[in-house]
């Protein structure tokens, strides 16, 4: 019996393993690295064309970065749900699909944050249209994480 306590104890909360946490960090990574790549050649373009390097564009990169904090936030609640060790793959699999889904709303983030970084660079200055699109996208991630965690056991 101690030793089967033992085991127990150390798988205790284990959770999705970091599933949620891992995926949408490589989706922030990506969404952040193709905005940011967007936001130089716009830079470029500006300042080759004589206009001032509009540091909003910045806004645009960052955004995918939130991905990783709300995959962070869905990791500790599946640990913190401390789910039966014989459920431990299905929240591996929950994790894992969960945190795809953030993955490819920070990747498509960075996609929509290019376009607008190229769309100001071109003279159309809308930044807030901009953002509120960028806002949207945010809403899948924010969904999953929030719908992932209220299908948890309490």
């Amino acid at each position: 019996m101690g030793i089967f306590t033992m085991i127990q104890t150390s798988v205790e909360g284990l959770g999705d393993m970091g599933m949620s946490l891992s995926i949408a960090a490589i989706g922030s990574a990506i969404g952040t690295g193709i905005a940011g790549m967007a936001a130089i050649g716009a830079w470029k373009k500006m300042i080759t064309s004589g206009q001032k390097a509009a540091t909003a564009l910045l806004i645009f990169v960052g955004a995918p970065l939130s991905q990783v904090i709300y995959g962070m936030i869905l990791k500790n609640s599946i640990a913190d749900a401390n789910l039966d060790p014989d459920s431990y793959i299905w929240q591996i699999i929950i994790g894992l699909f969960a945190g795809a889904a953030m993955a490819g709303s920070a990747i498509f983030q960075g996609k929509a944050g290019a376009r607008a970084c190229d769309a100001i660079a071109s003279g159309a200055n809308d930044t807030a249209k901009y953002i509120m699109i960028i806002g949207v996208v945010e809403t899948v991630a924010l969904f999953v994480m929030i719908f992932t965690m209220t299908g948890l056991p309490g």
